[in-house]
């Protein structure tokens, strides 16, 4: 089932592997573009009709947002050991993106002027939370626990509501993680409305979290217009592996990914040919018994690969090419490869360190740049939330010992008004300096 090829031809695999996330969708595009151009003009009015279209929800101004009773609601309907899974999950997030907040910092010059950096949270941070009915807790929590770790205000969620209806988990998972007001929409529209704000709904300084191809494609088209996270392509995983890794649990990790979706990729690198046999006879194995083995067949029948390598030096080139969203590490000595990688989502080192880990419990964040753009991306963090202001004090002897310099500058680029507001800060404090607007 999984396709054998050497190292020489992964170029050719992996441009294949980018084609993916390459299609174009005309269609869907031009109801996106209709659906953002209602909600800019006409606010709730779209918003609530388009809610009531596709999601059957009979939206009001009093019914958008879930409500402190339907909170209490969804907790009595959640079982106590998932709520207590929950809230343990949060605690893990919160301990690693604490970590990622910066602090203020500034350089003190002998004259008394200073040069510093202020990190300030955005206002307010909206997440997309996909599903209606169906539940993605792991999302939720990865997308609010970094804003609330920012420093966020106010950080908002919008879900579709099938019928009205949120499932509960969904619910009690937000709370948990700190959410501000949970929006009953969901789709374009609530990508829109958080965009540019309504009646009912805030206006978002960033939105965040996955959806469909309609929430892909309206991120895409408001990027400039308002933060967005990133855009998300199909799932990976590599799987860097020596002869003496198992082959099953190597099996069972490439098929964590499969079972995600029919564009989902699943690849193994390694320097043992041995190895490469005994995992694609585990994965026919394995895949029989799987609840979604018919997607995760689909997958691996167009994108299972695996790559053999001379040697886990070159593995290791073959990873940074592919630039996956997930790599695992199952060779002897994986923290002696660590520094090695370059371009990778998320590093789960050694065999008891797999995908899921990360997906769900271990604490870092599960939203990671794929196709490839593990090159120049990173996973969502704190600073995804915040933005950075240059702070400048010069005193009057610091600017003149520099104006001059400034001025040449300006005029070097025929700006001749930058040119004199230094050199008015020149003059000597004698010399008749401009008049105060006070």
């Amino acid at each position: 089932m999984l396709k054998i090829i050497p190292a020489q031809d992964t170029a050719a695999w992996k441009e294949r592997l980018a084609r993916r996330a390459q299609a174009r969708h005309p269609e869907e595009e031009h109801l996106v573009r209709r659906i953002l151009e209602a909600v800019e003009h006409e606010g709730d009015e779209a918003l609530f009709s388009y809610t009531r279209k596709f999601d059957d929800f009979d939206i009001t101004t009093e019914n958008i947002r879930v409500s402190e009773q339907e909170i209490e609601q969804a907790y009595s309907e959640v079982p106590k050991e998932v709520r207590q899974l929950l809230v343990e999950a949060a605690a893990n997030i919160e301990a690693f993106h604490r970590h990622q907040k910066r602090e203020n910092w500034f350089i003190e010059r002998p004259d008394g002027s200073f040069l510093g950096q202020l990190y300030i949270p955005v206002a307010t941070a909206a997440v997309y939370v996909p599903g209606g009915t169906a539940a993605y807790p792991s999302s939720v929590l990865m997308n609010i626990v970094p804003a609330k770790c920012a420093g966020v205000e106010t950080v908002c969620v919008g879900t579709p509501a099938r019928g009205g209806s949120i499932n509960p988990v969904t619910v009690v998972a937000a709370h948990v993680a700190g959410a501000d007001a949970i929006y009953k929409i969901g789709g374009a529209q609530a990508v829109a409305a958080f965009a540019f704000g309504t009646a009912s709904v805030p206006k978002a300084d960033v939105i965040a979290g996955p959806g469909n191809i309609y929430v892909a494609l309206a991120k895409r088209l408001l990027y400039g217009r308002v933060g967005i996270d990133m855009i998300a392509g199909p799932s990976e995983i590599c799987i860097l592996a020596d002869g003496k890794a198992a082959a099953g649990l190597a099996a069972a990790d490439l098929l964590s990914q499969a079972e995600h979706d029919v564009l989902a990729a699943s690849v193994l690198v390694t320097d043992s040919a041995d190895l490469a046999r005994a995992v694609d006879k585990e994965v026919e194995q394995q895949l029989s018994t799987l609840p979604r083995r018919d997607i995760a067949r689909s997958s691996l029948e167009s994108f299972g690969t695996v790559i053999v390598c001379d040697d886990l030096d070159e593995g290791v080139r073959v990873v940074n090419a592919i630039a996956p969203e997930h790599l695992e590490v199952l060779t002897a000595d994986p923290e002696k490869l660590l520094f090695d990688i370059r371009n990778a989502g998320s590093i789960f080192l050694g065999p008891y360190s797999p995908e899921p880990l990360g997906d769900y419990f271990a604490g870092t964040n599960h939203v990671l740049p794929t196709n490839g753009t593990a090159r120049f991306a990173s996973p969502l963090n704190v600073d995804n939330f915040q933005k950075k202001s240059s702070v400048i004090y010069f005193t009057r002897e610091a600017m003149a010992q520099e104006a001059a310099k400034i001025a040449l500058f300006a005029r070097t680029e025929g700006l001749e008004a930058h040119a004199r507001s230094a050199e008015l800060r020149s003059a000597a404090p004698s010399e008749p300096q401009p008049e105060s607007c006070d």
